[in-house]
């Protein structure tokens, strides 16, 4: 029986949705604990940055926790990263940790030492959605068997990113797209996605990828859901086509509206995990 952990590394979250996920978590037949500090709450934080630190690194060093769940997003892992103490263990024997949005800087920890992770919902998803919740079916299979294919046209290939934002946040930091690429010995498929930003700061993003190389140095890209990110009639153009302009001079396969990010049905992806 797998044993998942749920921590609260970044924003707060109520309580009922880490309660009730646990539930939903049983009934699919995993072992769930908890956290000491997955309910805290410290401002926009769950807990101060000492307790989310010592939640991580606790689930970290537990061989007996196979998968960390992170209860949500919002904001506070770049807080962490750098003070992480990652198992001493064959990597092979590390948690899969899970989780999107602000948790993208855990994946990129994790894809920076070539362990897989997986992008996919969190607590309030498996709180709230239906039974017959494709993303919901996914993430079960996903979490049971340690895979998922659902993107057969980039098969053979390694994926990489999550929310622009964070990883925008990133460049010029050791856990940057170019340092993941570095360590990458294939050029990757870069997955991004947000919510709630402007037209002209996902362009600035963006841009920033292209002048830094970033672009050049992939083998594809997936545009995920761009939640609650309205075109600006002042760029002249829709947020898509900003999008494909920015990718027009690279010759690469771009899957679009790919139902990955802040969306119900986010579907599981694993990264770093050749697909």
């Amino acid at each position: 029986m797998k044993h998942i952990r749920i921590i609260s590394p970044s924003g707060v979250i109520e309580p009922e949705y880490i309660i009730l996920a646990t539930q939903r978590l049983e009934r699919w037949g995993f072992r769930v604990s908890i956290g000491q500090h997955a309910f805290d709450a410290c401002g926009r934080f769950a807990g101060t940055a000492e307790n989310r630190l010592s939640d991580l690194n606790e689930a970290f060093s537990d061989p007996s926790v196979d998968i960390i769940l992170c209860s949500r997003g919002g904001y506070g892992m770049q807080h962490l990263v750098d003070k992480i103490i990652l198992p001493s263990r064959p990597k092979s024997e590390w948690p899969l940790v899970v989780g999107f949005s602000d948790i993208t800087v855990l994946h990129a920890l994790m894809s920076l030492h070539g362990v897989p992770s997986l992008h996919a919902s969190m607590c309030k998803a498996l709180a709230t959605l239906p039974d017959d919740s494709a993303a919901l079916l996914m993430l079960q299979d996903a979490l049971k068997s340690g895979k998922i294919n659902n993107l057969p046209a980039l098969e053979g290939r390694k994926v990489i990113g999550g929310n622009l934002s964070l990883l925008y946040a990133l460049q010029g930091t050791p856990y940057s797209l170019d340092a993941i690429i570095d360590h990458c010995e294939q050029p990757p498929v870069l997955l991004l996605e947000d919510i709630g930003e402007r037209h002209y700061h996902i362009d600035r993003m963006l841009h920033n990828l292209r002048l830094s190389g970033v672009l050049s140095r992939l083998d594809g890209v997936i545009v995920g859901q761009f939640t609650d990110c309205e075109d600006d009639p002042l760029m002249s153009c829709s947020i898509q086509e900003t999008i494909a302009e920015l990718f027009a001079e690279y010759d690469y396969p771009i899957i679009w509206d790919a139902p990955y990010g802040h969306v119900d049905e986010n579907h599981p992806i694993f990264l770093s995990l050749k697909i």
